[in-house]
């Protein structure tokens, strides 16, 4: 099994068909693989606060779902393009690069440790448990150096209780 941790980058990602997702406290990071030479014009893209789409050169890569129009319910999606969580979606970009990759970035509407996405969409491009696992480590030791600011976590590993964010130190006092 090769070790999906990026040690110089301090990444887990998420391998996929399409190419790769992960995540930070803050956002998800979404990589697309697309044919050498694809130009902007052929990429269509919405990204909304629990959707995303994206097609390329007319072939849909990700996909939100709508029921058939004329019901009366509200348009609702199905499961393949509803992401795991809610995002700001007035933050949320996308970029080609090198008109050979696709970069979305999606900033988390709930930004704490324990908000450790299991998959992008919802039931689909989930990470194994090895992976989840390493995910919640990697957010958990994020959240540590953001609550400890001068500490070198560099070097750090952690054990223990660490899903959901780790121990809630909030009530001790300093």
């Amino acid at each position: 099994m090769s070790d999906p941790f990026e040690e110089r980058s301090g990444l887990v990602p998420c391998g996929t068909p399409w190419g790769r997702w992960y995540q930070t406290l803050e956002e998800v990071f979404v990589e697309v693989d697309v044919p050498q030479g694809t130009r902007a014009k052929e990429v269509a893209c919405s990204l909304k606060s629990r959707h995303l789409s994206l097609a390329v050169a007319g072939k849909d890569v990700l996909k939100a779902r709508g029921r058939k129009e004329g019901r009366k319910e509200a348009v609702a999606y199905g499961k393949k393009g509803k992401l795991f969580d809610s995002t700001i979606a007035d933050e949320a970009t996308w970029t080609l690069e090198d008109q050979k990759l696709i970069r979305i970035v999606l900033t988390k509407t709930n930004r704490d440790a324990g908000n450790c996405w299991s998959s992008l969409l919802e039931n689909e491009y989930a990470a194994d448990p090895w992976v989840q696992d390493q995910m919640q480590k990697k957010l958990t030791l994020e959240r540590f150096q953001r609550e400890n600011p001068g500490f070198d976590f560099s070097g750090a590993e952690i054990s223990g209780n660490y899903s959901k964010g780790g121990p809630d130190f909030s009530s001790l006092e300093r």
